[in-house]
């Protein structure tokens, strides 16, 4: 039945005025058919055939596949996800529901399945409603969609603006939590579409927001209180807001309890808005793959430039922090997959010590060198989210207590003053803009009065690849089997399972590429006991260890310097990720398990972001953050994404 038609000029005003009507026409006629309206959706989203889009505006989102031909103006209207259901809610699959229309830009057309009408006054209401909105274009429709630029709330720039900055306003009453959560919920749906950061926004946040307005009346928890929080998609949540790894095999899976982490951010009174894509599995199933792409959630792209690819594995977390989605965001590491998106993303990230911050309820690669961390604009965000999220878990034993970890004050602009730090600068090779940007950063750093060891090498760090990659096999096995046994939910219950479910659904797991790691996982032993296992990872920590405390040492450091990433390569669904003259340092702290922080230096042809990583040892926090921060206010070279479709 046709219950709606309208000429409208721009797509999101249309989905809010039919997202209105579907939650006012609910309750005023109830569940008129065998969709409730309350469930209508207009995705702005157009991708490829298997894509499954889960974003959402309002209630709960129908989600599903979509498709449009190239250069097509036209757009779907979507069903629920035709084998798991509403990706929201949780709502079973459809069934017997109406075809899906298609409609262009400039005509709408809703259709339900046949129904009976149970109240004929309320039934009226609905319809003088839908004509009403169907005869009159709604005043916003007029007006410009938002910019990506545009990023101020009550004329704060929340691109610039730090939490504690955010706290101010709050706390003066310039906004609250309600109309921040508000802002980042829109810009996720005018912003998002083409970039493919979020996968997921928690149908709860603007609830969780409204009680964090409540506390501060009583006083803020943190320096987080109300703050929205974006969510790497490996990292456990309950309800409504589902755990993927990326991957369609965990759509079923219902995790138990939030993560620890998740845990203190809600006791520090963030505010949960969703989950941001990542590569899938973290990116530990195939090798070639296209960092930032799942099954899940697509292919993220680079905000400063949108056909060049963000890095991973928190692709989406970098991203939705680069683009102001979000206050600040979560990732994870094994090696390089916090550091490198942030570095490539032109934002902060921080992969703290092992032991800093809890892994449980976090889908995982290797107990060995697995962490989360935060990514956002800047350190002091930084600084405030790792204040919160560190902490002893006693489901995680390597988690230990020690020391003063309010980060928050390590922050001083002067920490540079009189320290000793070392810049290994061979991993930068030829690349002439990582060596200009990294000589930049060395001019600035003695303009601050440090003192800079220049050409460190780390001894051995040539000899840990091998072994750090073979033990990560074993371990992957054996961890991911102990965490899939763990969590409820329908989905596969060991690594032999995902592997099966992948050839059974190989047309959207595996239509670009492969499941090799899973593979030679799947061949070791997984024992974490056996001998040569044991031997390989104690060779690769041992080595990676060695390599800094000697360094650090023998110069008497207070930290080592050494360029985070080169410049984004153009992301190819095909060939995968392309490495050539790939520029990485994230491999001796990652296999360490040390500290490390990333911060923004320069840029690749004046417009791709270029990062420079402090790392030291164990337990380094303070120091790293104190000299970040200090780099970052002397050298501010951030700026804010560009959102080019490519590049000459």
């Amino acid at each position: 039945m046709l219950i709606g038609v309208g000429t409208y000029t721009r797509l999101p005003p249309v989905g809010a005025a039919l997202n209105s009507l579907a939650r006012f026409t609910s309750v005023l006629t109830g569940p008129l058919c065998g969709w409730p309206a309350n469930r209508i959706s207009v995705l702005p989203d157009v991708g490829q055939p298997g894509d499954v889009c889960v974003h959402h505006r309002g209630g709960c989102t129908a989600s599903g596949r979509t498709i449009s031909p190239a250069g097509s103006a036209d757009w779907w209207l979507l069903p629920d996800h035709p084998r798991y259901g509403c990706m929201t809610c949780g709502t079973a699959p459809r069934s017997q529901r109406s075809p899906r229309k298609v409609f262009s830009r400039e005509r709408i057309i809703v259709t339900l399945a046949p129904m009976k009408i149970m109240h004929p006054p309320r039934w009226l209401a609905a319809v003088v409603l839908t004509a009403s909105l169907s005869t009159a274009v709604p005043a916003h429709a007029q007006d410009r969609a938002p910019r990506p630029s545009d990023t101020f709330l009550r004329e704060l720039n929340l691109d610039r603006a730090t939490v504690l900055d955010m706290q101010h306003a709050m706390d003066r009453g310039r906004f609250d939590s309600v109309s921040l959560t508000r802002f980042y919920l829109d810009r996720i749906r005018t912003v998002d579409p083409m970039l493919h950061a979020v996968v997921q926004t928690n149908p709860m946040a603007l609830k969780e927001a409204e009680s964090s307005d409540q506390r501060r009346r009583h006083g803020a928890r943190s320096a987080l209180e109300g703050i929205p929080v974006l969510l790497k998609d490996n990292i456990d949540t309950t309800g409504q807001l589902r755990t993927t790894a990326g991957s369609e095999a965990l759509l079923g899976s219902r995790p138990a309890r939030d993560a620890f982490l998740v845990q203190r951010l809600r006791d520090a009174g963030a505010v949960i808005l969703g989950k941001a894509n990542l590569s899938e599995w973290a990116n530990f199933r195939s090798g070639p793959s296209s960092s930032g792409w799942s099954a899940v959630g697509g292919q993220t792209n680079n905000p400063y430039v949108l056909d060049r690819n963000p890095c991973g594995s928190s692709s989406g977390s970098a991203v939705a922090a680069a683009a102001s989605l979000a206050a600040v965001t979560i990732g994870t590491e094994t090696d390089g997959s916090i550091v490198c998106p942030a570095g490539v993303n032109g934002v902060v990230g921080i992969k703290p010590t092992i032991g800093l911050v809890s892994r449980s309820g976090v889908v995982p690669i290797s107990a060995q060198q697995d962490t989360a961390g935060p990514i956002t604009r800047n350190v002091t965000d930084a600084a405030a989210v790792l204040s919160a999220i560190q902490g002893v878990d006693r489901r995680d034993p390597a988690t230990v207590p020690g020391g003063n970890r309010d980060y928050l004050k390590a922050l001083k602009p002067g920490a540079l003053a009189g320290k000793r730090i070392g810049v290994w600068r061979s991993v930068a090779g030829d690349n002439q803009d990582v060596l200009a940007t990294l000589d930049a950063a060395v001019a600035t750093l003695r303009a601050k009065g440090a003192t800079v060891v220049d050409n460190l090498e780390l001894e051995g760090m040539d000899q840990v690849g091998e072994p750090e990659f073979t033990a990560l096999l074993t371990e992957f096995k054996h961890d991911l089997n102990a965490y899939l046994a763990a969590t409820p939910g329908r989905h596969p219950h060991d690594l032999a399972g995902l592997i099966e479910f992948n050839r059974r659904h190989a047309s959207t797991e595996l239509r670009y590429f492969g499941q090799e790691l899973f593979e030679q996982a799947q061949a070791t032993t997984g024992d974490l006991n056996d001998p040569e296992y044991r031997a390989l990872r104690k060779k690769a920590t041992t080595l990676a260890r060695q390599a800094i405390d000697s360094a650090v040492s023998a110069n008497r450091l207070d930290a080592v310097l050494a360029p985070t990433n080169n410049g984004a390569w153009v992301t190819d669904l095909v060939k995968g990720d392309d490495f050539t003259g790939f520029v990485s340092s994230s491999a001796a702290a990652a296999v360490s398990g040390y500290p490390a922080i990333t911060v923004p230096a320069g840029y690749a042809r004046n417009v791709l972001p270029l990062g420079v990583t402090f790392f030291g040892g164990r337990f380094s926090e303070s120091t790293l953050i104190a000299l970040g921060y200090a780099f970052e206010q002397a050298a501010k070279v951030r700026k804010p994404p560009t959102y080019l479709p490519t590049l000459p």
